[in-house]
């Protein structure tokens, strides 16, 4: 059997405009990888140079050096910095989807020298029942059945419209290439996300946030909205009839709404 070869940074795809364009960097969800931005890409490599990651164990970032026993998000950041410093990016716009949220906020805090603006798409921004339950459930779940049983389940939950199939098939086949070892250190980072949801509720956002959710995002929206009211900085777009995924579901409007925001061409809050 062929030996797997380590790599010291994580899969990415670059799409370079020129030089002096700016920069905007896309972080994906738990489950997902770099695919969950196909539809913006066509939309805004005119505007920006992109770099689009695959998270540890996400997509192609298989066997990433050093290896870990656990995970924490002080890893996970670790991981997307190395690559942005490995391309010398010095400044740029950030994308996130779901978890992604969680990884963004946590770079901000690290390295706030690199952001610019931040969009967080079907943003998660507290540890609600709903969510606890699950993850808790998940985890103990996870000695009886198999991990893919929990996807599935999971993407009922958050997607369980008609109208949020084709998201809800994207997911299932991406969250197909993690094995269950790399599932369960995913899943092992309850604790350390629980405790950085409640400390960035209240921290200070210095950056100015686009939060984009959709309207049927009947999991993680009540929280959304209570973060960016909480939030000077922040700003609520809702895109009515789509659920969680909705970069993918809506693409046109989402696309139209943060190239807006990131292009200055809006002023005060957006709008659904």
């Amino acid at each position: 059997m062929r030996e797997s070869r380590q790599k010291a940074l994580l899969h990415y795809k670059v799409y370079h405009l020129s030089p002096q364009a700016e920069w905007v960097v896309f972080i994906h969800g738990a489950g997902g990888s770099l695919i969950t931005w196909k539809y913006q890409v066509e939309a805004f490599k005119p505007f920006f140079n992109l770099l689009l990651i695959d998270l540890r164990d996400h997509g192609q970032s298989k066997n990433i050096e050093p290896a870990y026993k656990n995970y924490n998000f002080d890893i996970v950041t670790d991981d997307v910095i190395r690559v942005i410093d490995h391309l010398g990016v010095k400044r740029a716009h950030f994308m996130s989807l779901s978890l992604g949220s969680v990884i963004l906020q946590k770079l901000d805090e690290e390295r706030p020298d690199l952001i610019d603006k931040m969009v967080m798409a079907g943003g998660v921004f507290r540890a609600t029942f709903a969510i606890r339950f699950f993850v808790h459930s998940a985890k103990f779940l996870s000695y009886f059945l198999p991990y893919r049983v929990m996807y599935n389940v999971f993407s009922w939950i958050v997607l369980p419209r008609r109208n949020h199939r084709q998201a809800r098939r994207l997911f299932r086949l991406q969250s197909q290439k993690l094995s269950s070892r790399e599932y369960l250190k995913w899943v092992g980072l309850y604790k350390d996300f629980f405790r950085l949801l409640r400390r960035f509720f209240n921290r200070k956002l210095e950056k100015l946030s686009l939060v984009v959710m959709g309207e049927q995002d009947h999991v993680f929206n009540k929280a959304a909205h209570r973060f960016v009211s909480q939030h000077q900085k922040a700003r609520m777009a809702v895109i009515d009839k789509c659920g969680h995924v909705c970069n993918i579901e809506q693409h046109e409007r989402f696309n139209q709404m943060v190239l807006a925001f990131l292009l200055g061409e809006e002023e005060g809050r957006v709008g659904g």
